[in-house]
């Protein structure tokens, strides 16, 4: 048995399970199946659906049974009996009935009219349903874009390190120049400790890139509902972005297309269910129903069937009545105010958020200018320096000139690419 353990932790060490790489619409299809906020909202909806077939149970009789027993320590019934008996006169003799019973009964009542509660409150958990069914577009929305999101920093974060690597690559050339240099006494050693602090700078930054780099997988697996140990995304690179303009759409066609907005108008339609509802609580109830009677306290069974008609007048609720009424008709204009500030705020949103796409992609173009400058600008100095024509200092500010323009173009990339998905989930899409 030891030995089979041995066996069996030899070979989960020695072949290690193979990463689960995925791409960015993998990563979107794991997040949609399995985030858990998503699921969380998946069950609201299940939950309301509930609520509605709740509510149509409504529209059935309303079937309730009772029963009971009884044992009294004297009878119920207590009386005197009169009787006249010869020779002996009038006489009053105690009577004493029901001391013990067994009583039972079932009854159904259907509802003819309730004051249509019956049917706002159905219209209402439909409505409910159509909330929960919006509410889920909401976060499935919200959480395609955090998705993309995590993915386009570890795609940036990725090739930051790539970055560094060939930075480190630089200096150690640099270095190895600049030490032959100290031994034939060309330059003092100052230049090489410079040399050697840049390289454990950039040490640092790549600590801190790793690091980062680790906690965004981790992020993102837990996101879409995988196991961070052995997940990794595909060689995904932030490539050559597309022009906004094919994404742009009209402000009032997203707006008309936003969940948040299309909540604001059920919420508005709710609160007049809700008036109605409370309308409906001051009007007369009426009923029929049929009923079954069984009893048994005097010592004999006996049952009978019987029908009946009920109606109920709400006499006192009509005292505060008429201002619930007035509330319910205040909070429907609140209501109505709501999604007249959310559909203006929405459309800021909008404009707002293509802006952002706009000024990401135009950032990019700049930083890519930046690199080509500064690539130039290390080149020349590294001519040189090599030609011994300009100083350390100057090849070193041109290495760091070089390693920001492409940490800055990579970021841009990046923010434009998270600008764009937030801009496909202002406008619906």
């Amino acid at each position: 048995m030891k030995k089979a353990f041995i066996y069996l932790l030899f070979a989960a060490f020695a072949f290690p399970a193979e990463a689960q790489t995925l791409t960015l619409d993998e990563c979107r299809a794991a997040a949609l199946e399995h985030n858990r906020t998503l699921r969380n909202s998946r069950f609201d909806l299940e939950a309301a659906l509930q609520t509605r077939r709740e509510a149509f149970t409504n529209y059935f009789p309303q079937v309730s049974a009772t029963g009971g027993v009884f044992q009294a320590q004297h009878g119920l019934v207590q009386a005197d009996f009169g009787m006249t008996v010869p020779q002996l006169g009038t006489m009053n003799l105690p009577l004493s009935m029901v001391k013990r019973g067994l009583v039972g009964g079932i009854t159904a009542v259907q509802p003819l009219f309730a004051g249509l509660k019956i049917v706002n409150s159905n219209k209402l958990a439909r409505l409910g349903e159509e909330v929960g069914q919006l509410q889920l577009r909401k976060t499935e929305a919200e959480v395609l874009e955090q998705t993309d999101t995590y993915y386009w920093q570890i795609v940036s974060l990725r090739d930051n390190l790539s970055i560094i690597g060939a930075v480190e690559r630089q200096l150690e050339e640099i270095h190895r120049q600049v030490k032959l240099s100290v031994r034939a006494g060309l330059v003092t050693s100052n230049d090489l400790l410079r040399v050697e602090l840049r390289q454990q700078e950039i040490a640092s930054n790549r600590l801190k890139v790793e690091n980062g780099l680790k906690v965004s997988k981790m992020l993102l697996a837990q996101h879409i509902g995988v196991d961070w140990r052995g997940f990794d995304v595909g060689d995904s690179t932030l490539g050559e972005p597309e022009a906004p303009g094919t994404f742009y759409v009209s402000v009032e066609e997203a707006l008309d297309r936003r969940a948040e907005y299309q909540l604001a108008e059920k919420n508005v339609e709710a609160q007049k269910y809700q008036k109605r509802m409370e309308r409906g609580k001051r009007l007369p109830t009426v009923g029929v129903g049929a009923g079954y009677l069984y009893y048994n306290v005097a010592d004999k069974d006996v049952d009978d069937g019987l029908v009946f008609a009920q109606v109920s007048v709400p006499i006192s609720d009509w005292w505060g009545g008429a201002h619930a009424l007035k509330k319910a008709r205040i909070r429907e204009r609140q209501a109505e105010n709501d999604r007249q500030q959310a559909r203006e705020m929405l459309a800021v949103e909008v404009e707002r958020t293509w802006s952002e796409v706009v000024e990401a992609y135009a950032q990019i173009e700049l930083m890519r200018r930046s690199v080509a400058s500064a690539t130039e600008n290390l080149r020349q100095n590294r001519n040189f320096y090599q030609a011994g024509t300009a100083p350390l200092t100057d090849l070193l500010d041109a290495e760091t000139l070089y390693t920001q323009s492409r940490n800055n173009f990579t970021s841009a990339c990046a923010a434009y690419r998270t600008s764009l998905a937030r801009y496909m989930r202002v406008t619906g899409r």
